[in-house]
């Protein structure tokens, strides 16, 4: 069975417009741009600061709080930051409503109107002071089958009283397809029962102007609602795209041949031994304490394994269920080679970032390798050679991206692409996924990334920084961690990378300094 369900892309396409009432004539006679905000500012100055985080929302270890460190290191930059990007994964295991005020609410209360009483603040009614500025991750789309969700939310009562063993973060339900997320973050405009109210909506909130229409103005401490699941805003003469990369990572079919046969039996037969490996994770917890300081950081890292099983068993199930039927998100795609090349076109326009889920290239020991990374790369590949050949020559003096911001892989990564044969070369690239939950190792193959074209193996990608979980025993590290970047004056912007790091080191935080760097 099944621990948790991730809708097909086609569902969480149609039941994010609905949310979003896209393209309603009352919104498009007011030419309204729904993938498009302003940040109202009295100060774009072009030397700006902004904040990364990513798979954050875990709420408590069983007896520390990697959340909690992060955002207690954030505040001591929060008065130099512009807005905080979030990479995804805002809220384990299953985005539900559920689980916001312990793994959202409480960790980051300081940059929440309102956040002297956590407890008091809806998940859906959060304003923020300092923007923070999420993308979808997979965990905020993901539910629970109806037996997990029933057994989850019965049990709930007494896992948390009495600490029990594999005390995963569910309840009664999951994120229903992203549903949480959207009221948490985006402007719900399906909640207007009648189109009085939602011209009244509109006509207060949607007064900015830009060359794509009209468009929502986000105003820290008053309305801060993003327009749709994917989105666009410039600040101090950068671009920022947001992406949903959950809607174009479907696996290519697997060939109609007999090695595409013989590759289908060797996923299926992985399905099997990743079963078995659980059954022995759950044997194992059994026989832990949870009140024993060691034990207890063993059962944590018995949870995180059980989660990355699972996650490696949905991207084998997305690779066996992939057919022709199998959708890709082109219309967002397009509309990302669209608005690159406006953007490219804009001479006041001075960089450029992307940030998203999915990383395209990473070296985590799980991920370097998945289906969905590899169609990631395809896909935004496909959209970077569509701008360059548009764009023709002007494209050829710099990357067509300056920094691409991902999550997902639980650690941080930076690395940089060579010549991969296509307009994702020479980018770098970002991985800003260790913010809370439990964190993962790099492979053991290298830092270099391959690819085969033909009979020739080239290297497409080298990782520079790899921070993850490293050591054995009690002398295990859990370096936990986010991102300032400062965007210095000039055109091209220099982003000046700054990570910041609470290491979790024999039962106590430590310090640890990583030297920044430039891009």
């Amino acid at each position: 069975m099944e621990f948790v369900s991730d809708p097909p892309i086609s569902v969480k396409i149609e039941q994010m417009k609905q949310r979003v009432r896209w393209q309603d004539p009352l919104i498009v006679e007011r030419q309204i741009d729904q993938t498009r905000f302003v940040l109202a500012s009295e100060d774009d100055n072009p030397e700006f600061s902004f904040l990364v985080i990513g798979d954050s929302g875990s709420g408590k270890h069983r007896k520390h709080n990697p959340q909690r460190q992060i955002a207690k290191k954030m505040l001591e930059h929060s008065d130099l930051t512009r807005f905080i990007l979030h990479t995804g994964d805002v809220v384990y295991l299953v985005g539900s409503s559920e689980y916001y005020p312990k793994n959202f609410i409480e960790p980051y209360k300081e940059f929440i109107v309102g956040g002297e009483k956590p407890k008091k603040i809806a998940y859906d009614e959060m304003v923020f002071k300092t923007p923070i500025l999420p993308v979808l991750g997979n965990h905020d789309y993901y539910d629970l089958p109806l037996i997990y969700g029933l057994m989850g939310g019965v049990t709930l009562p007494l896992r948390r009283m009495l600490k029990l063993r594999l005390d995963l973060d569910i309840g009664w339900h999951g994120s229903y397809q992203g549903k949480a997320y959207a009221k948490a973050f985006i402007d719900y405009l399906k909640a207007f029962d009648t189109d009085a109210e939602l011209q009244r909506h509109l006509d207060r909130h949607y007064t900015a102007t830009t060359n794509t229409g009209r468009c929502l103005i986000y105003k820290p401490g008053e309305f801060t609602r993003l327009p749709y699941r994917y989105y666009t805003f410039r600040s101090g003469g950068i671009d920022f795209f947001a992406l949903d990369s959950n809607t174009f990572n479907a696996p290519a079919p697997l060939p109609k041949t007999s090695e595409g046969a013989a590759y289908r039996q060797t996923l299926e037969d992985r399905i099997y031994e990743l079963e078995q490996e659980k059954l022995q994770i759950m044997e194992e917890a059994s026989k832990l304490n949870a009140n024993s300081p060691e034990e207890a950081e063993r059962l944590d890292d018995l949870e995180a394994k059980l989660e990355q099983l699972e996650e490696v068993k949905l991207d084998i199930d997305k690779q066996l269920a992939a057919d022709e039927t199998t959708v890709t998100d082109f219309e967002q795609l397009t509309w990302l080679r669209q608005r690159l090349v406006e953007s490219w076109n804009t001479p006041e326009v001075r960089g450029r970032v992307v940030y998203l889920h999915h990383p395209p290239y990473v070296t985590e020991s799980t991920k370097w390798y998945q289906a969905q990374t590899l169609a990631v790369r395809r896909n935004l590949r496909w959209v970077l050679d569509e701008v360059a050949q548009e764009l023709g020559s002007t494209s050829l003096q710099r990357p067509l991206i300056d920094l691409v911001l991902t999550g997902h892989a639980h650690c941080l990564e930076h690395l940089s692409t060579g010549d991969t044969g296509h307009a994702d070369s020479y980018i770098n690239w970002i991985i800003c996924g260790g913010s809370g939950y439990s964190l993962r190792r790099q492979r053991q193959e290298g830092t270099q990334l391959y690819e085969t074209v033909g009979d020739t193996e080239r290297e497409v990608a080298r990782s520079h920084l790899y921070l993850g979980r490293s050591g054995r025993g009690s002398h295990k590290r859990r370096p936990y961690s986010f991102l300032r970047i400062d965007v210095k004056a000039g055109n091209p912007a220099k982003f000046v990378v700054k990570p910041v790091v609470a290491e979790r080191y024999q039962r106590e935080w430590v310090d640890r300094e990583i030297e920044s760097f430039v891009i």
